[in-house]
């Protein structure tokens, strides 16, 4: 049987690691230093939490779920002392992409992180449509990235990144720059301000007299066809007028030079600033 240590288990993000790792093969070592989450743990699961050097010795994975701003003091902390041979999971590519984690050649680093439920999909149950994260009950993709250690251990650390994200589609196998240009470069940097920007323009549209029931209306429904669109959902074009609305668009709100984003030295400098 192999056991998993699960650090920061009473969290946000371990108790959803928890709800689905609890009915797997996995014998679960949880560790969580606050005393009411200690509580919560107890009471959904019935698992005891355990100090960490107790949670770690002879556990063969290690699950840190901890914000990325404390991973590596963390793994300074805990890679010393655990043993040969042992896989650490790490749940976003910011921290080793930083080289935040301790050098250690008999010791494999896996990582591993979800692309959330996509916007097209087939859900039908009212439980998968609400579950915009994933891991609950929307199916989503992932992306898994072997940092170091042997070929073997890639399909453990897959196996528990199949049961932490389930329900899974598709798994990705990536490098760890790539994973860190996909997040926080495309998800981040990219996606999320642009998003942002859409919600701005959404507010001037409101503050101009557009009633706000219509203008979100109108806003997240053409995201939909647009989106479609754009990604080859569907078999479609834009109009010639969307088309010349997209070139002046661009030309007043993008910069020229703004895929520079993309440099290996900005998608290090972001990272910089997330951990």
């Amino acid at each position: 049987m192999t056991t998993i240590a699960l650090l920061g288990a009473g969290g946000k993000m371990g108790m959803r690691l928890a709800r689905n790792l609890k009915n797997s093969r996995f014998t679960i070592h949880p560790v969580e230093i606050n005393e009411q989450a200690q509580q919560k743990i107890k009471a959904e699961f019935g698992w005891d939490c355990l100090d960490r050097t107790q949670a770690l010795r002879g556990a063969d994975v290690v699950i840190m779920a901890v914000p990325d701003t404390v991973i590596g003091a963390v793994a300074k902390e805990i890679v010393p002392t655990l043993k040969p041979g042992t896989i650490v999971i790490i749940l976003d590519a910011a921290a080793p992409h930083a080289g935040h984690l301790p050098e250690r050649s008999d010791i494999t680093y896996f990582v591993t992180h979800p692309c959330h439920p996509p916007i097209f999909n087939d859900e039908t149950e009212l439980s998968a449509k609400s579950d915009h994260f994933g891991g609950i009950a929307a199916k989503q993709h992932i992306v898994n990235a072997l940092m170091q250690g042997p070929e073997a251990h890639y399909a453990i650390g897959e196996e528990v990144a199949r049961i932490i994200w389930a329900p899974v589609m598709r798994s990705h196998r990536i490098s760890v720059e790539q994973m860190a240009i996909l997040e926080p470069g495309l998800s981040e940097t990219v996606c999320a301000t642009l998003l942002a920007a859409m919600r701005d323009a959404m507010e001037e549209a409101i503050r101009r007299g557009v009633p706000r029931e219509a203008a979100r209306d109108f806003l997240l429904g053409h995201m939909n066809i647009l989106a479609a669109v754009t990604f080859e959902e569907i078999n479609g074009q834009f109009s010639d007028a969307c088309n010349k609305a997209i070139v002046f668009g661009k030309e007043t709100i993008l910069k020229p030079d703004w895929l520079r984003l993309f440099e290996a030295d900005e998608i290090k400098r972001s990272v910089e600033r997330i951990t």
